[in-house]
């Protein structure tokens, strides 16, 4: 893979307009004008020639393409790399310092200049940067490219950081005598990630063209705009997992930027719990359920980008609950807790060992310390768990046996179709349990006639109309799960009705029957 030739100009500007015969604020506007570093690849692929010359000739022979009337007023400096040792990744120098009139002195040192090593291009290009102070200032870069970087870094990647952490910062590259190889996506990419052109020239005339349209996109950078103020965001220094907390920030900008909290070093536009700044300054947001270090941040809805932050470190809630060791299925029973994070945690029954995040019968915690949950239908040992909302992680957890309760119940042997049957029951789990009268081996959670047990122990239920063997039922309200049951008989009742032969129309008719079964039966006609 070929190595890099290159011009790096990296600009920083920001000038403010001059108004009338305002000289101070003139001066302002010139001491403002960018500084431009020019990097020179020294590296041994200069030598390559096109058309039978070499490289690091053609490209000296149109330099003043790209130092064109733009570097009379700005600071100018030169940057070289490969120029010195061979094999030696560390092999950048500063030849020139940015400043006035140094134009000829950079072509001079650029014709003293001898290729011989490699190319560490990402290495210069990231110190280049920084010497120019990107992160505070507007910078532009220009390269011109022969090949691709040498010593195993990617500068692909690394313009995405220089981008995303810089102040304006864009990159434009010339990709000199690639031809049709893999190092011209990877160049392209460096200015297309952030926002600058890419410009291919494969002679000396291309490469002269190309220098001009550089030097040109660089003069006409306008005044960078002021970079938009900080926004501070104050909150606790510490929270507890799951809990609300205050948060404020100032200023605020549009009603649909928002504030979030998100773990320390998370990808910009990241967000868990937020809140829309609106027309206010502070609010409250919920913490993760999770302890660790996080940030609270201010984001711009329009661009995701994080305009303030403020760190604040989430820990762990001391929650404890408690209850009975065993209680019957479908039974109420008591619990209780301390440790409240939130007031829509709840504490719930689970099987033990089941799942994070699974439960059944439950209570909010709210602002109380104690309340009752109703045990499942099955018998078997099960966890209460006192559960953050937030996350729906279990703080604390106690055991409980939930076992089978005794339970009878009692009815004739036989009863008429249609009659009333006196039923009785002991052992009475919860007032919502009812009593019903099924056919024999009707699939469990059946019903039709029932009565709720509440606080008796006795009651009555009708008889099916079909004849045939039933079964009365003890159901537990909790699972519609049978707890006792006993057989029953239903038979054909022995019922007779008479009347005269025949009546005269709308006259009144003496009837007579036997064998009444339910003193809302009906005789018709």
């Amino acid at each position: 893979m070929g190595r890099i030739a290159a011009f790096l100009a990296a600009a920083t500007l920001a000038t403010g307009p001059v108004m009338g015969a305002d000289v101070a604020r003139a001066q302002d506007a010139r001491d403002a004008q960018e500084d431009v570093m020019i990097v020179f690849d020294g590296s041994n692929s200069m030598w390559g020639q096109i058309e039978g010359t070499a490289k690091i000739e053609i490209a000296r022979d149109v330099m003043g393409n790209l130092l064109g009337s733009w570097a009379d007023d700005r600071r100018v400096g030169l940057m070289a790399y490969g120029h010195r040792n061979r094999g030696d990744c560390s092999d950048i120098e500063t030849l020139v310092e940015p400043g006035p009139g140094t134009a000829a002195t950079i072509m001079e040192r650029i014709n003293a200049i001898s290729p011989i090593g490699k190319t560490p291009l990402t290495t210069a290009v990231e110190q280049a940067a920084q010497g120019l102070a990107y992160t505070d200032r507007p910078a532009t870069v220009v390269l011109i490219s022969d090949g691709l970087e040498s010593c195993n870094r990617d500068p692909c990647a690394l313009s995405g950081t220089l981008e995303k952490g810089g102040v304006g910062f864009t990159t434009h590259v010339v990709g000199f005598g690639l031809g049709k190889n893999a190092d011209a996506e990877s160049l392209a990419c460096i200015a297309d990630r952030t926002g600058g052109q890419f410009l291919s020239a494969e002679n000396a005339s291309e490469l002269s063209e190309a220098l001009s349209r550089v030097s040109t996109a660089v003069a006409e950078l306008e005044p960078a705009p002021e970079p938009e103020p900080e926004i501070t965001v104050q909150g606790p220094d510490t929270a507890v997992a799951g809990s609300a907390f205050n948060v404020s920030w100032t200023p605020s900008f549009e009603p649909r930027d928002y504030v979030t909290i998100v773990p320390e070093g998370a990808d910009e536009g990241v967000y868990r719990d937020y809140i829309r700044v609106k027309e206010r300054s502070d609010g409250t947001l919920r913490a993760p359920s999770d302890a660790g270090l996080y940030e609270l941040r201010y984001v711009s809805d329009a661009s995701s980008e994080t305009r303030g932050r403020a760190s604040i470190e989430i820990t762990e809630p001391e929650a404890t609950v408690s209850t009975v060791d065993s209680t019957h299925a479908g039974s109420v029973f008591p619990v209780e807790w301390t440790g409240t994070v939130h007031p829509r945690d709840y504490v719930t029954i689970v099987p033990q060992g089941a799942e994070e995040g699974a439960y059944s019968d439950y209570i909010r915690v709210k602002d109380g310390a104690e309340g009752e949950l109703r045990a499942p239908a099955d018998p078997g040992l099960y966890e209460v768990r006192y559960v953050l909302a937030q996350g729906d992680r279990t703080l604390a957890s106690t055991r409980i046996e939930i076992t089978a309760p005794e339970v009878t119940v009692s009815a004739p042997d036989t009863a008429l179709a249609g009659s009333e049957v006196a039923v009785e029951w002991t052992g009475t789990v919860h007032p919502r349990d009812y009593v019903t009268i099924v056919p024999q081996g009707a699939e469990e959670g059946a019903y039709s006639e029932y009565i709720r047990v509440k606080d008796g122990a006795a009651g009555r239920l009708k008889a099916p109309a079909d004849t045939g063997l039933y079964e009365v039922r003890y159901m537990l309200a909790k699972g519609d799960r049978t707890l006792a049951s006993t057989t029953i008989e239903v038979t054909e009742p022995e019922v007779t009705v008479s009347a005269p032969d025949n009546a005269l129309a709308g006259a009144s008719v003496d009837i007579s029957w036997t064998g009444t079964v339910d003193p809302h039966d009906y005789v018709t006609i």
